[in-house]
């Protein structure tokens, strides 16, 4: 396959936007204090000079932080967006304009655009791939096989993207490293739990200015990105019913104190439906036809295939925007369902998504771990690695100390009672 030559250095919206980009960069930053440490020392070691890196994000605010530090720590650098509705455009035009990072993003880009922009950040020939997703990665297997011997390795932060790497390393396709950042303590813990229960209804409520309190909201899938959604939604006063296919989450969510039934039970009573699974069509035809009138449905999970919208628009006689980011379809039945950010994230599509103070132990994940390819690249064999428990302790102690907070330490006879077998009771 002939590469494209890249003609210019960005597609963006509005390069005019980049003064406001940057003010909200600023802002983001006040509460990245993690991130910003390691900028500093990246600055000055440089560990990724003569290193062409590609990041496929949500082009936020929170991001651009991250594309900062990368750089200042040498990287030749380009960014992409993720997905099509995530893209903030003020932040797109500041890394452009102020920083001198190539930027492919715009926000509502169709997919053509989005391709086309996969595959001018492969032109780019990386050595190291920041995804969101798997999508550049998967391309590169597919398409780019001439390309994969630059590659030193890749990063990922999404619970759908390291099932792909998964499915990609069982069919022996995987040839390089990968580390798995999704799953780093500090990343999963907080960043999917109280990131994306937050953001989450913050993206239901600017969409729609609806009253939370005394709904029926559905979560789909109890992973940590449901926990964080069905809690939050309580602490607003819903009444929440999880849908799970996992036993012991379906236990967990009862003990939790939540509904737990099927979708095909809670598409009955439902008011508002959130997906987080990860998965296709987990909101499909069968549960559509028995939908009360007026039920709201979202995504928060990864792709926009979560709910069938296939289906939907079969059953529709009309589909109009009846809101920002809120679709009403007219049913054939007589009833409406409303779809809200097109399916894709309702957290990006809508508001902005995770807040930066979750968001900076989640780059600074994806930051060290590029650093750990880069300096472990002789080492490291195909496959996909968990971030070293020392980088995820590291951060969680940067981040004590940036709030203030102090903790206990073993004290020398406690470490020898914890690690010794002939002390008993």
């Amino acid at each position: 396959m002939v590469a494209t030559p890249i003609k210019k250095k960005y597609d963006i919206k509005d390069i005019s936007l980049a003064s406001k980009g940057q003010q909200r960069i600023e802002w983001a930053a006040r509460e990245m204090p993690v991130l910003k440490q390691i900028q500093k020392r990246f600055a000055q070691e440089k560990p990724f000079d003569g290193i062409r890196l590609v990041a496929c994000c949500h082009v936020t605010t929170e991001t651009a932080s991250l594309a900062i530090a990368l750089k200042a720590g040498g990287a030749d650098a380009v960014l992409i967006a993720s997905n099509p509705l995530s893209t903030q455009d003020d932040v797109a035009a500041c890394l452009v304009a102020n920083y001198a990072i190539p930027v492919y993003a715009i926000k509502g880009e169709d997919n053509e655009t989005y391709n086309r922009h996969v595959q001018i950040a492969l032109d780019h020939k990386p050595n190291i791939i920041i995804d969101d997703g798997s999508d550049v990665v998967a391309t590169l297997i597919k398409e780019r096989q001439h390309q994969i011997s630059d590659i030193i390795g890749t990063t990922e932060e999404t619970t759908t993207g390291i099932v792909r790497l998964i499915a990609m390393l069982n069919d022996g396709v995987l040839t390089f490293p990968a580390m798995n950042v999704n799953d780093a303590d500090t990343k999963h813990f907080f960043d999917n739990r109280y990131g994306t229960g937050q953001s989450t209804l913050d993206g239901i409520i600017r969409a729609t200015n609806v009253l939370l309190a005394g709904k029926v909201l559905v979560v789909a899938g109890y992973g940590w990105c449901g926990k964080g959604v069905a809690m939050r939604a309580r602490g607003l006063g819903a009444n929440v019913i999880v849908t799970e296919i996992d036993p012991v989450k379906g236990i967990e969510a009862a003990m939790d104190g939540f509904r737990v039934m099927p979708m095909t039970e809670a598409a009955t009573c439902g008011d508002i439906f959130v997906t987080v699974t990860g998965n296709k069509h987990v909101i499909r035809t069968e549960h559509f036809d028995v939908m009360k009138d007026g039920a709201m449905i979202c995504n928060s999970g990864h792709f926009d295939l979560e709910i069938d919208l296939q289906s939907l628009r079969a059953k529709a006689r009309e589909v109009k925007e009846v809101r920002n980011f809120t679709q009403k379809y007219a049913l054939l039945n007589g009833k409406s369902i409303i779809v809200l950010g097109e399916g894709r994230l309702i957290n990006l599509a809508a508001a902005e998504g995770h807040p930066s103070a979750v968001m900076d132990m989640s780059f600074a994940n994806q930051a060290l771990a590029c650093e750990y390819l880069v300096k472990n690249r002789e080492k490291l064999k195909p496959g996909i690695y968990k971030i070293p428990k020392e980088l995820d302790q590291d951060i969680a102690t940067l981040k004590l100390k940036a709030m203030g907070i102090t903790i206990d330490t073993l004290t020398a006879e406690q470490t020898q009672y914890i690690n010794s077998w002939t002390v008993g009771t």
